[in-house]
């Protein structure tokens, strides 16, 4: 079996009236992806916070992001799909101005690769469980 490498992601939990902004790849299906919150790889040198202001812009096409807080670390073993242990940064954040209750955005990928297409929504908080691959795992913080 190949070496587990330990990588640094974000996760961004961005709440407004109760509900959570997600978003589902549309070039692959629920079975493959799930519903996902916005987030990705910390760039070499980046702080964690810059990171998830940049993946929640980059992901849903939306600007006015603040960081209220980072609610804490996770680690995620994502194999088989890679071997790798995600090192997760969750932050909660503020979304300000107007969004709509749907949208589609695409990431580009600095043109390094075809760009990945997304729906943007928001679900109940209630509804959580439905995170992909434990990205729900710290959504009760967001009570503390």
């Amino acid at each position: 079996m190949p070496k587990k490498v330990i990588t640094n992601k974000v996760l961004c939990y961005v709440v407004r009236e109760e509900h959570l902004l997600v978003f589902r790849h549309t070039d692959f299906s629920y079975e493959e992806v799930g519903i996902q919150v916005p987030g990705g790889s910390v760039r070499r040198g980046e702080d964690p916070a810059d990171a998830a202001l940049r993946e929640a812009r980059e992901e849903t096409g939306l600007t006015r992001f603040t960081v209220v807080r980072k609610l804490g670390e996770i680690e995620y073993d994502i194999s088989p799909l890679r071997f790798e242990i995600q090192r997760r940064h969750v932050f909660e954040l503020a979304l300000h101005g107007a969004a709509p209750e749907r949208w589609t955005s695409q990431e580009d990928h600095d043109g390094e690769r075809e760009p990945t297409r997304f729906e943007c929504f928001w679900i109940p908080l209630q509804a959580t469980h439905v995170l992909q691959s434990g990205q729900g795992a710290l959504i009760g913080r967001l009570f503390d």
